[in-house]
């Protein structure tokens, strides 16, 4: 029996995950994390109001969400003073990383990142067949004027930025990232990954006019705004590269629940002040933990730490390991030399109670030597 004939690019690829999840984890040990603390999501949870909203349209879920958003769409052109022909919305950052890779990326074309940086641009960029060039990090941040420099010589379509960056937690202010903008060679389409920009210091956000065609800027309801589990995230481009997406989107994506939270959520500016507060705060007590552990905190621009671990990648590692065996899931950047740190999330009070307590043990036990198999 012959099965179903796959294209040859994907016949190539890889089964993957760019990220394993804390679920899959529990499942192999047979016990549930005690603390979440690995996937950079906002515990603090998403505005009551939002909660009212998503509870209130549960019982319309029997229809299909509006496929054009339009209500959402208004209110965030409104929030940025754009024009909501400015505005797409999808499924997450995810969601419209993997639509403007279809946009835009055919067999071959090149596309320039940061070794280390997102794995899931990548995967999709490579589910398109696109070739990833990629340049360090310089000083455990993302390097915009390699990228441009790399990008005059193989003149790829997209190049990728995170400002602020994951997983390094670093940023750079915006008007570096306007500078950068200004030296992008012709053709070639800068993503900017805003995703953590609401927690970032004041003047992180570069000012790009809405009608730019260099940039699209991606920006989500997963962090600040507490809703990762919606789904839920949006970009600001030039009105043609906006309405390209119609071409390619899933225009039944989003839920009607996830459409009314999100709205909510925007509109409640109080919640989002408050969350602010409540991440800068579980920053500044993982940085004292891990200060009191020996260990370095890096500076922080999100609602994670990366924390130097004192060793190389393998050291980073067997930390993540014995923390998650004492119940506190945690991750790490996968490249290295940003594999020497370990990453973790803002946590409630009682969260980071626990990380306080298992922390000298799981350090004590990922220093062992290690006895040859």
């Amino acid at each position: 029996m012959i099965g179903p004939r796959y294209t040859p690019l994907v016949d190539a690829l890889p089964a993957t995950v760019p990220f394993v999840g804390p679920e899959t984890l529990e499942r192999r040990s047979g016990a549930p994390f005690r603390a979440r603390l690995g996937a950079n999501e906002n515990v603090f949870g998403p505005s009551p109001k939002a909660i009212e909203a998503m509870a209130r349209t549960a019982s319309d879920a029997w229809m299909y969400g509006d496929p054009e958003n339009h209500d959402l769409k208004e209110a965030l052109a409104a929030y940025h003073g754009l024009r909501p022909e400015n505005v797409v919305v999808g499924e997450g950052i995810d969601g419209l990383l993997g639509y403007l890779a279809r946009l835009v990326i055919a067999p071959g074309d090149g596309v320039v990142t940061s070794d280390g940086a997102y794995p899931t641009f990548n995967f999709h960029v490579a589910g398109c067949g696109g070739v990833l060039h990629k340049v360090p990090y310089r000083q455990d941040h993302e390097d915009p004027a390699a990228l441009v420099a790399l990008a005059a010589t193989v003149r790829p379509k997209l190049i990728y930025l995170a400002n602020p960056d994951n997983p390094m937690a670093s940023h750079h202010p915006g008007r570096l990232i306007e500078q950068m903008v200004e030296a992008l060679p012709d053709g070639t389409l800068l993503v900017l990954d805003e995703a953590y920009v609401e927690l970032a210091p004041e003047g992180t956000a570069a000012r790009i006019a809405a009608e730019d065609p260099r940039v699209i800027r991606m920006r989500t309801f997963s962090k600040a705004y507490g809703m990762a589990g919606a789904r839920v995230g949006y970009a600001l481009a030039a009105a043609p590269l906006a309405r390209a997406f119609d071409k390619v989107r899933n225009h039944f994506g989003m839920s009607r629940i996830a459409q009314a939270g999100a709205l909510a959520a925007l509109a409640d500016t109080a919640w989002l002040e408050q969350t602010r507060r409540n991440v800068a705060h579980a920053r500044e007590r993982i940085s004292a933990i891990a200060t009191a552990n020996g260990l370095t905190a890096l500076p922080s621009a999100t609602n994670f730490v990366a924390i130097d671990s004192g060793g190389d990648g393998a050291v980073a590692r067997r930390i993540v390991a014995e923390l998650g065996a004492r119940g506190v899931f945690i991750r790490m950047p996968g490249v290295a030399p940003l594999d020497r740190c370990i990453r973790i999330s803002a946590g409630r009070p009682a969260d980071l109670d626990l990380l306080e307590e298992v922390l000298p043990e799981a350090l004590a036990a990922a220093r062992e030597p290690v006895t040859p198999a």
